[in-house]
């Protein structure tokens, strides 16, 4: 039986391939999962239109993406906070931080989620974040904790 892939399979193929396989492994598993559809002229051309679909807004995304990394190019928050000796924070700087200084320093929504951090801040100092904008496109932006007066 012919279908057209949904979704990535591993070893099977991508979205938009078009495969034979077993009339069993259709019928019973690809089908009823909606991993794939037959193999007819009417699903070919739904399928292109959803893909043409999903590429657009893809490319609007990527573009917005971009765009927000150029912003943020020369942009560095400072952060204040409670720290005891040794420049040990008391508490630490988390993501949902850095999200809201950098609403508040360069007028940009970010998401904290696109914030790579491996762990929370909990000392005192400068420190580069990487930033995942897009599958694409990445940033990094400058944060400084100092210590509160």
């Amino acid at each position: 039986m012919e279908v057209i892939l949904k979704k990535r399979i591993d070893g099977l193929g991508a979205p938009g391939d078009v495969l034979k396989v077993a009339d069993g492994y259709a019928r019973n598993y690809l089908l009823p999962k909606q991993l794939a559809v037959h193999a007819t002229e009417r699903n070919r051309r739904h399928l292109e239109h959803q893909i043409r679909v999903i590429e657009k807004q893809e490319s609007k995304d990527r573009e917005h993406a971009q765009e927000i990394a150029a912003q943020l190019v020369d942009v560095t928050c400072h952060l204040t906070r409670r720290a005891g000796e040794n420049d040990r924070l008391f508490g630490s700087v988390t993501t949902a931080d850095i999200a809201d200084s950098v609403r508040t320093t360069a007028n940009v929504e970010l998401d904290r989620r696109v914030i790579e951090l491996s762990e929370p801040i909990r000392e005192l100092g400068a420190f580069t974040v990487s930033l995942k904008l897009h599958a694409d496109v990445t940033a990094e932006l400058r944060v400084v904790v100092e210590r509160e007066e």
